[in-house]
């Protein structure tokens, strides 16, 4: 991974295919943005591995109507980086809302050459912030 601005912008660029996939439902961009390895970590703490977090756009199961991402910052280290924001979204799981604001952690590590995401970790943001 190069250093400096390059890897911020190109972390950003991650994260802004990630939140265009999701409201897509693009299971095959998403495949193509997670790591080998990669782990969910939802609002509520269970954790979903790479399969489990792609086959929630199977149908009947995810409908993400809404995602805005936003507030980002980025943190570049020698071989990763980090992505921190808040997610506005509106979707539905399994016939059920699931609408909410979001602190969420990208961690990004480079695979074969490209930035892909390691992990995810999403925490419920308290009223008024």
């Amino acid at each position: 991974m190069t250093t400096g601005h390059t890897v911020s912008a190109e972390a950003l660029k991650l994260g802004q295919r990630w939140a265009d996939a999701e409201v897509d439902g693009d299971r095959e961009e998403l495949d193509r943005l997670g790591a080998n390895g990669f782990h969910l970590i939802g609002p509520a703490g269970f954790v979903l591995d790479r399969d489990q977090w792609l086959a929630r756009f199977a149908p009947g199961a995810l409908d993400m109507e809404e995602l805005t991402w936003s507030d980002v910052t980025v943190t570049t280290f020698t071989d990763a980086a980090s992505l921190i924001g808040i997610v506005t979204q509106k979707a539905t799981f399994a016939g059920h809302r699931s609408d909410g604001r979001f602190r969420v952690v990208h961690s990004i590590i480079t695979e074969d050459g490209e930035l892909r995401f390691a992990t995810i970790q999403y925490s419920p943001l308290a009223p008024g912030l």
